[in-house]
């Protein structure tokens, strides 16, 4: 008798809030990780004009929306995370709901 494991695989949704100029790269970097669904938008941030060009920043953001089977979240929120942390003007937030015990927040 042959056992495979064909059963559904429980996913869940990474929010991922970035520059618009690197949301392809980090779309790119999050379907390495056999997304489910993936789409993107785009937004402008809140902040008024005077203080991003106080603080340097950008205000057009892109948002991913990737739905990621459950055993594979943490290998994408950890690449993810060194990808904030090493790709020069590369930060972003990425969110995911982690059940009962509230959400996980990468920044």
């Amino acid at each position: 008798m042959n056992k495979n494991n064909n059963s559904i695989k429980k996913a869940k949704l990474i929010i991922t809030i970035v520059d618009r100029n690197k949301t392809e790269f980090y779309a790119d970097v999050l379907s390495e990780f056999e997304c489910n669904m993936q789409m993107v938008l785009y937004g402008n941030g809140t902040a008024d004009n005077k203080t991003l060009k106080t603080l340097g920043l950008n205000n057009e953001k892109g948002i991913i929306l990737s739905v990621i089977r459950t055993d594979k979240i943490k290998s994408a929120l950890n690449t993810l995370d060194e990808k904030f942390k090493t790709i020069k003007n590369g930060k972003g937030i990425a969110v995911v709901d982690i059940g009962s015990t509230g959400i996980r927040v990468l920044v």
